[in-house]
């Protein structure tokens, strides 16, 4: 059953990918279709609130495209601790904003001027996730990406994975398996991952052999068991 819950996401990735690509190649040629890159920033935030960063499983063209092309399954790179620092995310996400936010405010009213500034800004930022997946970890910029960022905050502790510190063993199959290389088995004992970059794909219950980990609580741990994040 699980391995058909690992089968559905790479088949949903398979379907949002290719959105990336297209979106660049249209937007260089028409860039008023750069404005389509709102709807995935949209997406992003607004799913946040109920259910943490699960857009950027598969919803989010970016990962997907991430995922399907640099990732190679169980064998997860660790993420590097600079690259994770509050202070690059913070700065990621005033850079992009200030650039984004003046470009438009310059341009504004003038569709494709205003539409070129989103294609190039979705340009370049692929291009560096694309050099950090093949030099840092496939999913290196996502740790970065300014609407993650986003996310993670608005969106802690929503939908989050249950451990049963009982059954977990500390074997490190779940982080292996993580796509965005964090790791469940350290937080066991407080009952749920803590990291609020999980993006809920479900990959590390497929990896677990002690069923130690779900989204759902009851088949898990108890619920007069279950620590609540502070």
């Amino acid at each position: 059953m699980k391995n058909i819950l690992l089968l559905n996401r790479y088949r949903k990735q398979a379907l949002t990918w290719f959105i990336l690509p297209t979106v660049i190649v249209a937007g260089w040629i028409y860039p008023p279709a750069g404005f389509l890159l709102l709807l995935c920033m949209i997406g992003s935030v607004g799913l946040s609130f109920f259910r943490g960063r699960a857009w950027c499983d598969w919803m989010c063209p970016r990962g997907a495209f991430y995922d399907i092309f640099f990732q190679k399954p169980n064998k997860s790179k660790p993420i590097p601790a600079w690259l994770r620092s509050k202070g690059l995310r913070i700065f990621m996400l005033g850079l992009i904003f200030v650039t984004l936010g003046t470009q438009l405010y310059l341009f504004w009213g003038d569709i494709n001027k205003m539409g070129m500034a989103f294609v190039r800004l979705l340009t370049l930022t692929t291009l560096v996730g694309i050099i950090l997946a093949i030099t840092v970890h496939p999913r290196g910029w996502c740790h970065i990406c300014p609407m993650g960022t986003l996310a993670s905050w608005f969106g802690k502790g929503k939908a989050p994975l249950y451990i049963n510190s009982d059954k977990c063993t500390d074997c490190g199959l779940c982080s292996k398996a993580c796509p965005m290389g964090l790791k469940p088995n350290q937080d066991k004992e407080a009952g749920q991952l803590l990291d609020a970059d999980c993006i809920k794909c479900g990959s590390c219950t497929v990896a677990c052999n002690r069923k130690a980990l779900d989204f759902n609580p009851m088949k898990t741990v108890k619920s007069a068991e279950i620590k609540k994040a502070s």
